[in-house]
Order: C-alpha cells, then structure tokens, then sequence
C-alpha cells in the first residue's frame, strides 16, 4: 500500500519515556501521510501503542479512539501514556493503542470516522507494522476492545458492522453512527448477525439530553441501546449523572467493564486461535434502563429487553453506583511504588520512582517521606477540570494532558551532614494509600 513508502518508526524502550519517571514497558509509534488515492485515507494519522513488559504473546488490544477536530486529535496522541488504562492491558497481557489522527477543526472528520473512507485499512496496516516493529507478530491478529469518544465512537459503531470477529467488547463514549446511517447521511451498514453477540455501553452524559450542540449523542445513544437490546444483544446505558460531552470519570466504569468482558471473550493464553468465546447474555445481570440496582438476568422482573445489560455481579455494582452521583468505591490500597532512586546535586536530592496505577481508582499522587516524615507531595494537589483530580491531569478527551507528569520530588532542604532515607506512597483516587515504598538512602 502507497502509506508504507512514508513509514516512519521511533521506539522507546524500557526506562526511557518522555517526562515520565522510569517504568516498565515499551512505546512504538508509527505515522502515515494523507493519501490522495481513491478509497484510502485522505488524512495522516499516528499510531501510538505501549506493550506491557514481559515476552508472553500478547491477548489483545485495547484501541482508545479520540473524538472529531485538532484538540481531540492531539489528545489522542498521549493515550498510550495512561496509567489507568495500561493497569487494564497490563492485567490482560494486552497492548494499549493510542491513534492520533491529524484531521484540523475546519476539516470533515467523517472522512476517518466512517472507517469505509480508508481509515480501517490503516488502522490495520498500522497493527501489522507495529507488530514488525515490535518483533510480536500476535499484535496483528489478536482481539480487540474498542473504547470511542465521539467520532470515536461512530467509528467504533461502524467498525462492529465490519469486524465483528476481532471485537471482544465496545464502550461508546458519547457517540454512536447509528443516527447517522437511520437518517441516511451515511451509507447505511449491514449489520451482521455476529455484531449483537458483542458486549457494549453506550455512554452519555446528562447535560447532553438538552444541549443543541450534543443532543445527538444522547439520542444516538438511545438509538443504539434499543436496536442492539430488542435483539437480546448484550448491551447496555450508563448515564454519566455530571458531565456533557466531555468523558467525565467514565473510566471508572468503562475500565471494570472492558476487565469483566475480557475475562468472559478471551481465549485461554497460550491458545493458538484467537476465536473469541461467546457471551452467555442470560447469564449476565441487568438493571434498569438509567439507574437502580443490577440483579441476575434470571430474576429480573421488568422488561428484559428493556434492561441494561452487565457482564458481572462487579460491574453491576459500580454501575449502580455511578449512574447515581458518578462515584468510585475502592476499598483497597494501591501498589506501592518501587526503584526508588536518589541523587544529590548542589546540596539538593532529587528522588524518582516507578509506579503502577491501582486497577479500581488509578492514581492521584503521591507522598514523599524522609526519615518516615511526609516531606511534600506530587502533584502539591492533583488537578482535575474534567473528573477526579490525578497525577495525570485529565483532559476533556479522557487522556493524560501534556506535558506528561513526571514521578519526582526535589528535596531542597535535606538535612546537613547525613544521608536520610526517602521513601514514597501511592495515593488513589479515593484517597487510599500504599504501603510505603522500599527506602532508598542518598548517595
């Protein structure tokens, strides 16, 4: 294909990363011109994936697709970088793929967000170069999850209705097509008798039900549930009660429902097919249309066809908890963070860390303590504009915004004539902590 003659490939290897303290991991990125040719992509795009440490065959991949226009194009571009969302891949031995498509405010974003317009051919060349690149020629064909926001999601819509074999779940973050194609604006798609076998939420805010702007997603949403769902198809609505078309906290929900539908599709590791297991829908919970509380499919009393669908007893509940006041429960502490390291320059000591996101709230921030007596911490307060403050300030396109947080503290002051010991602590979401880290004496 003429993309593959412009093939640009920059990797990151182990404990070198951009602004960020050292971790685990590698980054591949790869990056295609616009095309002029008839049926392919007419914007250039970037494909930024991270691979969880480890050489076992990776499981899937989760794709976090951004939204219409230059801003959310941009902020597709540190998706990879999310600890939250690596937690999940790093769970599921899965790769985190972040696009980037260089699509201006000005331009029409449907030209990519109908995958029919080229952009699903890119996408695939994009996980067969990255494979190479990676030496893990399983990227190229393994599951995938399917996370959308806005144009995102009408991607995703559109790519169920072509792929239906390689998707083990969706989430629709404020888009859908579906509208689109009812209306006729878009060609409208077959939708294969495969597509309402996979596990999908649509997920709109509440402030978009009356917003003349971004009605659409709503109705769209309302739409897209009742189409999939009167055909038993296991799908369901969580309303965001706080947000508009911004992503909100909606991770804290999509994130247990990607974990709870990998658990139930993927094949066993180690297997060499990668025919995903079928989903039992009588065998999930539902629950009421917007809000209430999830029970067994058997015994749900109301219309079934009228229900939201859950994949777990687990996912019913934080569903049930977040459809009320998008609130997060995590009774349990976060990992502590490990390599620790210090330094001393100028009389100064400059201490970084490694850490992984908690799995259930991500990560807020952190303590630093010296001698075991909290000396500062980072961020000094956690910044959140669009849902929950934390270490990695949320943009409106649920990515971490740039510059990336850095996992360091500078002690300016430390004690003269000794060499304390600094230790660090992990604090999530809900303000739960760590164990504090192994200590690390400066040198």
């Amino acid at each position: 294909m003429r993309h593959r003659l412009w093939l640009v490939l920059v990797c990151w290897f182990g404990l070198v990363r951009p602004g960020w303290g050292a971790d685990e991991g590698e980054y591949f990125e790869v990056s295609y011109p616009p095309s002029t040719v008839a049926g392919e992509l007419v914007f250039g795009v970037t494909y930024t994936v991270w691979i969880p440490e480890g050489k076992q065959p990776l499981r899937g991949v989760i794709v976090h697709q951004h939204g219409c226009g230059g801003g959310a194009c941009k902020g597709g571009g540190t998706a990879a970088y999310d600890l939250h969302w690596q937690a999940l891949a790093r769970k599921w031995n899965c790769a985190l793929l972040g696009p980037s498509y260089h699509q201006q405010d000005t331009e029409n974003c449907r030209l990519w967000c109908d995958p029919r317009n080229g952009s699903n051919k890119t996408f695939l060349q994009a996980l067969d170069d990255l494979a190479t690149a990676a030496s893990r020629p399983e990227l190229a064909r393994v599951p995938w999850c399917l996370w959308g926001h806005s144009g995102g999601g009408f991607w995703a819509s559109l790519m169920q209705t072509m792929y239906p074999e390689r998707i083990a779940a969706i989430w629709f973050r404020s888009g859908t097509a579906i509208e689109a194609w009812e209306k006729g604006e878009i060609p409208k798609p077959d939708v294969p008798e495969s597509a309402f076998g996979i596990p999908m939420m649509v997920n709109p805010g509440v402030k978009e039900r009356d917003d003349a702007r971004f009605r659409g997603a709503w109705t769209g949403a309302e739409r897209m549930f009742q189409f999939y769902r009167a055909k038993n198809a296991p799908i369901g609505m969580t309303l965001d009660p706080k947000s508009g078309h911004e992503c909100g906290d909606s991770r804290y929900v999509a994130i247990p429902f990607f974990d709870a539908c990998l658990a139930l599709r993927l094949p066993e590791s180690g297997e060499s097919s990668q025919k995903l297991k079928p989903v039992d829908v009588d065998g999930g919970w539902l629950a009421p249309f917007l809000e209430g509380d999830a029970v067994p499919a058997g015994k749900y009393a109301g219309n079934k066809r009228e229900a939201t669908w859950l994949p777990s007893e687990s996912v019913g509940k934080v569903w049930s908890l977040y459809v009320k006041s998008a609130g997060v429960d995590d009774p349990t502490p976060p990992p502590a963070p490990t390599a620790v390291r210090v330094s001393t320059t100028n009389g100064q000591v400059a201490i970084h860390w490694s850490a992984n996101a908690d799995f259930e709230s991500g990560l807020s921030g952190f303590v630093v303590l010296r001698e075991g007596e909290e000396i500062g911490r980072v961020p000094e307060k956690p910044i959140g504009r669009f849902g929950k403050g934390l270490f990695q300030t949320m943009s409106y396109h649920d990515t971490p915004e740039k510059p990336l947080a850095e996992m360091k503290f500078v002690d300016r002051s430390p004690p003269e004539g000794k060499r304390p010991t600094y230790q660090v602590i992990s604090v999530n979401a809900v303000g739960g902590k760590s164990a504090p880290s192994v200590a690390a004496v400066t040198e």
